[in-house]
């Protein structure tokens, strides 16, 4: 999460493991961001599936428990409710968002001074600015889907 990569980054850079990466030659970026956002943007869409199939499992679980829907049915409803291009377009969105979460997270890490109290703060200044960019970015991909009407 953006949160662990903050505080990751963040307390390297408290600790000068940063500017050691400098001295002896290597770009802290490309060694500590990089992969990071890589790993982001992998994790992200697979954790979108796996939360898509959580969601349907506990709306079948619901739906039968509570209103006496069989999970066939459910099953069959869904099928006619749901397109194939409602779950890409959430696939398509969650690279995008792990690269914003991630470039926000790194930024702040970077951003850290030398107290624990300055990383409590980048933090927390990650955790606020990446919820607010992501909602922004949700908006706008909502938009441009219904400009394309996908």
């Amino acid at each position: 999460s953006g949160s662990a990569i903050t505080a990751e980054i963040g307390s390297m850079k408290m600790r000068e493991e940063v500017d050691a990466l400098k001295v002896i030659g290597l770009n802290p970026i490309g060694v500590l961001v990089f992969p990071r956002l890589v790993a982001l943007v992998i994790a992200l869409p697979c954790l979108t599936i796996i939360a898509n199939f959580a969601a349907l499992g506990g709306g079948i679980l619901a739906a039968w428990l509570y209103s006496d829907i069989p999970p066939a049915a459910f099953i069959d409803r869904l099928r006619v409710a749901i397109d194939l291009s409602t779950i890409f377009a959430g696939l398509i969105k969650a690279p995008f968002m792990a690269m914003i979460i991630g470039t926000i997270a790194s930024v702040e890490g970077m951003k850290v001074g030398g107290s624990a109290e300055s990383l409590g703060q980048h933090v927390t200044a990650s955790v606020v600015k990446s919820i607010f960019v992501v909602i922004i970015l949700d908006g706008l991909f909502a938009m441009f889907y219904a400009a394309i009407e996908f």
